[in-house]
C-alpha cells in the first residue's frame, strides 16, 4: 500500500486525495487536493469556473502521536453565477480558518466538558483560538429550526459580569434546550427574540414562564397576548422568604437585650428551611420562637401557608387559599408581608396559572447554574458573544461526534 493511501485513510476526510507526504522536525506536511476536478463555490457548493489561485496555505489537522499534522493546498477562487467571486469549497475545512473540521470538532467537544485552558494544553492552540473555534462550530451545528413549533417557553436573565451585565435566555420547555440568548435584560432585548420568532410563530405560543420582571411581562404581552404568563413558583415563594427574613432582621435591630437578639439572629436558616428538613435542634429552635415570639412565628406561618397554597393541584382550592392568604398578610401588621401581599395581588393570575399548568423556570435556573460554573472555570468572559456561543454549545442541543478512536475490549 502506498504511503499516500495510508495517510489518506488516516485523515478520515472524504473526497480528499493525498499527493505527497513530507516529514519535518515540527511535524508532518501532507500535500492534498479535493477529489473533484471542477472547483465548487464555498457558499452554495455549486460547480463554478475558476477565477485565480492563492498561495499555498496550511490547515492544522489532528496530531499523529506527538507529531502535528498539516494539510497543504493552494486554494482557488471561483466566479459563481449565484454568489459572485468566492473561495472554493474544501472537503477538510469551511470558512476562513486554519484548522480542519475534525480538529475543530474535537476542540469544541473538549470545551463542552472542561475549561479552555486545558483545551489549549491538549490541542496546542491559543486561548482566544478556542473561543473562535467554538463560535464556528456552533454556527455550523446549531439547529436552524429551533424556533419552530414552540408552545411553552421560559425566559430568565443571567448576570455574567459585574456592573449589571446581563444575558436574556429563552428555553424550550418541551425540548429542554436553549433556543435564544442575547445581551441585556430589558423589554427591548426580549422584543428582539419575538421579532426573530415572527408574528405567526409568536401567535402559536401557549405558555411563557418568567419571573416577576415588568420588562419581560411588557414584551410578552405586546408580542404574544394570547400566551398564558406563568410566574415562577420559586420567585413567588422567595418573596415570602425575603419578607420573613426582613421581619427577623428588624426585630434584631429593635431588641436592646443582646442575648435575645443573638437568639433570634440564630434562627435564620431554621425559619427559611422546609419544615420536613429540620434537624432536631432546629425543630427545638422553632418551638422556642413559637412560644416566645408571636410576631416572628406569624411571619413563619405566612411563608409556609403561601407554599402550601401553591402545592394544591386543584385550581379552585389554590385560589381560595391564596385569597385567604392575601387577607391574612394584609392584616398581619408585618410591613414586609403587607408589601408582599400587594405584589402577589398584582400578579395573582400569573401565580395561579402555575397551579393549572405546573410549569416553572426550574430548567432555566438549572441552565443559569451551569452557566455560572462555565463562567467560573473560564474566569469570566470579555464579551457576551463568547458566552452565548458556550451557552449554545453546552445547552443548545448540539451533539458533537469528534473523531475519537474506536472502542476496544479493555486489556487485562
Amino acid at each position: 500500500m502506498r504511503i499516500t493511501t495510508v495517510f489518506r485513510r488516516f485523515l478520515r476526510v472524504q473526497e480528499t486525495i493525498v499527493e505527497s507526504v513530507d516529514v519535518a522536525p515540527e511535524g508532518l506536511y501532507l500535500q492534498v487536493r479535493p477529489r473533484w476536478r471542477s472547483p465548487r463555490c464555498g457558499c452554495c457548493g455549486r460547480k463554478a469556473a475558476g477565477y485565480d489561485r492563492a498561495e499555498a496555505r496550511a490547515w492544522r489537522h489532528l496530531s499523529l502521536g506527538q507529531m502535528s499534522v498539516h494539510l497543504i493546498y493552494a486554494p482557488r477562487r471561483v466566479d459563481c453565477g449565484r454568489c459572485g467571486v468566492k473561495g472554493e469549497a474544501l472537503p477538510w475545512a469551511k470558512g476562513n480558518t486554519r484548522f480542519t473540521l475534525e480538529f475543530e470538532e474535537l476542540a469544541a467537544y473538549l470545551t463542552q466538558v472542561t475549561d479552555k485552558t486545558k483545551v489549549t494544553e491538549l490541542m496546542g492552540i491559543a486561548w482566544q483560538t478556542v473561543g473562535s473555534i467554538v463560535e464556528r462550530v456552533v454556527a455550523r451545528n446549531l439547529d436552524p429550526g429551533r424556533l419552530d413549533g414552540l408552545r411553552s417557553i421560559g425566559v430568565d436573565e443571567f448576570s455574567y459580569r459585574k456592573r449589571h451585565r446581563y444575558l436574556t435566555i429563552v428555553v424550550d420547555h418541551d425540548r429542554k434546550r436553549v433556543i435564544w440568548a442575547a445581551e441585556g435584560k430589558s423589554a427591548e432585548t426580549l422584543q428582539k427574540f419575538f421579532a426573530e420568532l415572527g408574528p405567526t410563530r409568536s401567535g402559536n405560543l401557549k405558555n411563557v414562564t418568567i419571573d416577576m420582571s415588568e420588562a419581560y411581562v411588557k414584551a410578552v404581552t405586546a408580542a404574544a397576548p394570547q400566551a398564558k404568563i406563568i410566574f415562577d413558583r420559586f420567585h413567588v415563594q422567595r418573596l415570602a422568604s425575603d419578607a420573613l427574613d426582613e421581619v427577623r432582621r428588624s426585630m434584631v435591630r429593635e431588641l436592646d437585650d443582646q442575648e435575645e437578639a443573638s437568639a433570634i439572629k440564630g434562627t435564620r436558616f431554621t425559619l427559611l428551611k422546609n419544615p420536613w428538613n429540620l434537624t432536631r435542634s432546629q425543630a427545638q429552635k422553632l418551638s422556642r420562637v413559637q412560644a416566645t415570639n408571636k410576631r416572628l412565628y406569624r411571619g413563619y406561618l405566612l411563608k409556609e401557608t403561601l407554599a402550601r397554597a401553591l402545592d394544591y393541584v386543584q385550581p379552585a382550592r389554590a385560589e381560595k387559599t391564596l385569597r385567604e392568604w392575601l387577607g391574612w398578610a394584609s392584616r398581619s401588621k408585618l410591613k414586609p408581608f403587607v408589601k408582599t401581599a400587594r405584589t402577589v395581588r398584582k400578579h395573582f393570575d400569573g401565580i395561579l396559572a402555575y397551579v393549572k399548568e405546573r410549569l416553572t423556570n426550574g430548567f432555566t435556573e438549572g441552565i443559569n447554574t451551569k452557566l455560572r460554573m462555565i463562567t467560573r472555570r473560564a474566569f469570566g468572559f470579555h464579551s457576551a458573544a463568547s458566552l452565548v456561543a458556550m451557552l449554545f454549545l453546552t445547552c443548545g442541543g448540539i451533539t458533537l461526534a469528534p473523531p475519537l478512536p474506536s472502542t476496544h475490549p479493555q486489556v487485562p
